[in-house]
């Protein structure tokens, strides 16, 4: 059994005295053993897990998708909630990561060595591992899909040279082997949706998807890309998508729209056990 419960998104979506925040942090459970995936914004995951009855002293690994501030907010709350722990990051998690936008620092809002006093014990990786039985950090995600761009509304700074758009290496995914096939545990999926399917598949050898859940990061991207993501979308014989967070509204109705009941939004306080329940 895999068991993925939404602690922390921009909306909630239950009466459980929760609170939203622009952001993401999931729960997962597999065979007994607790994986927290990323921490949200504001720290508001602890008593979001408090709320929804989950016990973050038993997380044993923390898995940080990327280094941006709606991710990574929760941090220092949750590490001196929880204690030291391993928390897996891509080795350039700590990149001066800005929105062009409005031009702002979105990066990671605490210094390495304060969230290494915290309990952090970083273990940095490009390469996929194996962390869990079944449980994969993806490590970085090729960029071979000729049709998703990064987004140029954000850049970085490396060395005191800007770089534009920021090509975001650090965005990491979660790929989770259950019988039925391969379920794909997104952050921002700012490496592109298709690369990290792809990636997945040629990483655990499962052709299969079962499900993918989390930011899609469809919102900000042009409709042409969106366009052709739904149709890679629909060529797969997937059960759930379960998105959220960067998705936006526009797209998650269409995602809605087109995969009907396999499709269902993810505010928090949402719980998805997989594999589903036949009805």
């Amino acid at each position: 059994m895999l068991k993925v419960t939404v602690v922390c998104e921009n909306t909630v979506g239950t009466p459980e005295n929760l609170v939203g925040e622009w952001g993401l942090s999931l729960y997962i459970e597999k065979n007994g053993r607790k994986i927290l995936f990323d921490t949200g914004e504001q720290g508001n995951l602890l008593s979001n897990a408090s709320a929804l009855g989950l016990d973050l002293k038993q997380v044993e690994t923390l898995v940080l998708s990327h280094g941006h501030y709606d991710h990574t907010g929760g941090l220092r709350a949750f590490l001196r909630h929880r204690g030291r722990l391993p928390v897996y990051a891509h080795p350039a998690l700590f990149t001066s990561h800005y929105a062009a936008d409005r031009p702002r620092y979105i990066g990671v809002p605490f210094c390495r060595e304060e969230l290494e006093s915290s309990g952090a014990d970083f273990v940095f990786t490009r390469e996929p591992r194996e962390i869990m039985p079944g449980i994969w950090v993806s490590g970085e995600i090729p960029r071979e899909t000729s049709f998703e761009k990064t987004d140029n509304k954000l850049y970085c700074l490396e060395n005191g040279k800007k770089i534009s758009p920021d090509p975001l290496l650090d965005d990491l995914s979660l790929y989770c082997v259950i019988p039925e096939g391969l379920v794909i545990i997104l952050g921002c999926a700012h490496a592109g949706l298709v690369n990290i399917v792809k990636h997945a598949r040629k990483t655990t050898g499962i052709r299969q998807i079962y499900a993918i859940i989390g930011g899609t990061h469809l919102g900000p991207v042009p409709p042409s890309q969106q366009e052709a993501v739904f149709a890679f979308l629909q060529d797969l014989d997937f059960r759930l998508l379960a998105a959220n967070h960067c998705t936006g509204l526009s797209v998650i109705a269409r995602l809605a729209s087109l995969f009907g009941s396999r499709f269902r939004f993810a505010p928090a306080g949402s719980t998805f056990t997989l594999p589903l329940q036949e009805k």
